[in-house]
């Protein structure tokens, strides 16, 4: 797959099935759970420290492991996204929401 090509998140997707399948199926989805939740508490270290840097990479690494997951899954990630907010919010059905602030 060319980088160039990579347009939509099933794109991504499935250049992170190319890349990772055989790791995340001897990882199994348990593990792979549990590193996308590492990433996360990466990226929210790196955001408390304002480190720009950091939190640019850590976006990109919780992306990757979101997609992994969801390749274990057989989750479409792209489906699934755009069946929940495809059609403005979920809650009040309006873009931009006008749900009230929580």
């Amino acid at each position: 797959m060319s980088y160039s090509s990579l347009k939509s998140l099933a794109s991504f997707q499935k250049l992170f099935r190319e890349l990772y399948i055989s790791r995340d199926l001897s990882r199994g989805s348990d593990k792979t759970l549990l590193w996308l939740a590492s990433e996360l508490g990466e990226l929210s270290d790196a955001y408390l420290k304002q480190d720009l840097s950091a939190m640019k990479e850590e976006v990109a690494d919780v992306f990757a492991w979101l997609c992994s997951f969801c390749n274990l899954l057989d989750i479409d990630l792209e489906e699934a996204v755009l069946k929940k907010y495809g059609n403005g919010c979920p809650r009040c059905s309006s873009s931009p929401c006008r749900c009230p602030m929580r």
